[in-house]
């Protein structure tokens, strides 16, 4: 698999949910879970699952926008579309018809955040125990306030986005945040020999 089929998501730091979403020389502002990246993600944790995964398909509210062309399965959003997050469902981590009487999200939103969703291969092969459910890349908020658990970027970007994955595409979350993978400074580099001396090495 080419570089060009991997899209990475990595944290700056462990103290943001802000990051970067690379695929292949192109990258995006994007936003990750309030509950960081973690590698024992649970239902309502909201953490962002750290791995590699599949994108399974697309939803979007072909009310609010012009989709453009992508070679994902494609399904428009209706009133009636909710994601199951009930774990004792039968029906867990997939999209359901709402009302039900399990519980569940619903997917036609007001505030935009859902016109335009990539639904992640997480959890759902078949969905198990309470690992979390409805793991999607959707419109950030203008603040790139963090979110429940998915991955989310500025409209125009997803909208730019959608058009270069499709079903051999796999999302790749790194769970150790760019600013631990920098390489240490001269000072660090210099406190770090100080702290490995040994008075025997004299």
């Amino acid at each position: 698999m080419s570089e060009q089929d991997v899209l990475i998501v990595q944290a700056d730091s462990a103290d943001t949910s802000l990051g970067w979403a690379s695929l292949g020389d192109r990258r995006w502002r994007c936003t990750v879970g309030a509950g960081g990246v973690r590698e024992d993600k649970v239902e309502g944790d909201a953490a962002t699952p750290a791995g590699s995964f599949p994108l399974r398909r697309l939803y979007f509210r072909n009310d609010r926008l012009v989709l453009p062309k992508v070679r994902l399965p494609v399904r428009p959003i209706n009133e009636h579309d909710g994601w199951c997050d009930d774990p004792r469902a039968p029906t867990y981590n997939r999209l359901v018809h709402i009302p039900n009487e399990w519980s569940h999200e619903k997917m036609w939103r007001d505030d935009g955040l859902y016109d335009l969703v990539v639904v992640v291969g997480y959890n759902d092969d078949p969905p198990e125990g309470e690992w979390g459910s409805a793991i999607f890349l959707h419109i950030a908020r203008p603040d790139y306030a963090p979110t429940k658990g998915c991955v989310a970027l500025a409209r125009d970007d997803l909208l730019e986005l959608v058009t270069l994955i499709g079903p051999e595409t796999r999302l790749k979350v790194l769970s150790i945040p760019a600013d631990d993978e920098a390489p240490p400074s001269d000072d660090e580099q210099d406190m770090k020999l100080f702290e490995d001396f040994d008075e025997k090495d004299w």
